[in-house]
């Protein structure tokens, strides 16, 4: 029988680790704390002062005209076109965004209030009126900036801030007053812009004294809208987002209103049987394949009556016949919806006309812009004629 391990192995063999100590404690000894620390408390630390604004680079481009240099990173420019696109911000801040030599020209020249113009070299600023632009806050930046932000294909390195301009306040150009005449343009949910922008440029050029647009219609200061006008917006009055109660306020005493047809009766019931489709977008009209016969000069009296959705007898007639008597107002409306019950409404009480283009057949409708063009200056036609019957029929014979 071997003999027991001797004490020194047996401590060497027994497992280490904490032991069980009376009273539950257990490896309290084997255990090594660090010691704490204490903070103690400490006065707050003063944040250092931020540092100071980089300096200004200023220059003149002239005596008395001074600019702004964009440092590198300058982020403005972005910032102030992302938001002056925004339809919402052009309501609540009263500001628009204008780009171009032409279209800024145009707005200082008629009176619109610059607040900043950003541009990429100091020429920019010598085609423009001086006196004018030193109340605005210049900005000049680089090309590439400008050309980030514009909407233009290309660019001219010219943009502005301008407060939305009021058209009570403008101050329009005197040949377009001069041969401004009573016709009025009233749009009725015109929604694409660029049928609007055609649309003011045809009523500038057709010298309407002004137009007026209905809530349905596309904001007349976006962009879009702008460009499509080629300056329109300062050369004719433009009051917007008007109802039709506010609208009748806007239009001269005694004006009758005749609008673009939307529906167009059958051709057997029109002066001469000619077929004709409606000036405005709609459903396709069937049109006789026979060509349709000359122009035929028919009294108004004589025309037939089409009822439109609400009941109201309105007299259909050709576009070229006699229609525009002073003061005389068009409504066209849109593409989509066409004319309102209002607008019907409106020219039924006003003892208007509905107008028709002739198109060929198998040719639905115009686009409204081009209907817009076509009337207009139809009117303009219509009513300078009577202006000048009537001028002969006031002046005395010449005494021999």
């Amino acid at each position: 029988m071997a003999a027991p391990w001797p004490p020194l192995w047996r401590a060497l063999l027994r497992p280490r680790g904490p032991r069980a100590e009376p009273g539950g404690r257990r490896g309290v000894r084997a255990l090594r704390r660090s010691p704490v620390r204490v903070l103690q408390p400490q006065s707050p630390r003063e944040e250092p002062p931020p540092p100071p604004p980089p300096a200004v680079e200023r220059s003149a481009a002239a005596p008395g005209l001074w600019y702004e240099k964009a440092a590198a990173g300058d982020r403005r420019l972005g910032k102030v076109v992302t938001i002056a696109k925004s339809k919402k911000f052009r309501d609540n801040h009263g500001k628009v965004l204008l780009e171009g030599h032409r279209l800024i020209k145009d707005a200082l020249e008629a009176g619109a209030v610059p607040q900043t113009l950003f541009f990429s070299t100091v020429r920019h600023l010598k085609l423009l009126p001086e006196a004018e632009i030193k109340r605005a806050s210049l900005v000049k930046v680089k090309f590439e900036d400008i050309k980030t932000w514009s909407d233009l294909v290309t660019p001219q390195g010219l943009l502005g801030i301008f407060s939305k301009p009021d058209p009570a306040k403008m101050s329009y150009p005197a040949a377009q007053l001069a041969s401004s005449l009573p016709l009025l343009l009233i749009c009725d949910n015109i929604r694409d812009p660029g049928n609007l922008g055609t649309i003011l440029r045809s009523a500038a050029g057709a010298g309407c004294e002004k137009v007026l647009l209905t809530k349905g219609c596309v904001d007349p200061w976006e962009p879009k809208v702008l460009r499509a006008g080629m300056g329109a917006h300062f050369r004719v009055p433009i009051i917007a987002s008007l109802d039709w109660d506010s609208l009748l306020t806007n239009l001269p005493a005694g004006t009758q209103v005749c609008v673009a047809d939307n529906n167009a009766p059958s051709s057997s019931s029109l002066p001469g049987g000619a077929a004709s489709a409606p000036a405005s977008p709609s459903a396709p009209v069937k049109s006789s394949p026979r060509a349709a016969p000359a122009p035929v000069k028919s009294s108004p009296r004589a025309a037939p009556e089409h009822e439109d959705e609400e009941g109201a007898a309105i007299p259909v007639q050709h576009y070229y016949e006699d229609w525009a008597k002073a003061p005389v107002a068009v409504v066209v409306g849109g593409e989509t919806q066409g004319l309102s019950p209002a607008a019907l409404g409106l020219a039924a009480s006003t003892g208007g006309r509905r107008l028709l283009i002739p198109v060929v057949p198998g040719v639905d409708s115009l686009n409204s812009a081009v209907a817009a063009g076509i009337l207009l200056f139809e009117g303009r036609r219509q009513l300078l004629c009577r202006h000048k019957q009537e001028d002969g029929r006031h002046k005395l014979p010449v005494p021999g």
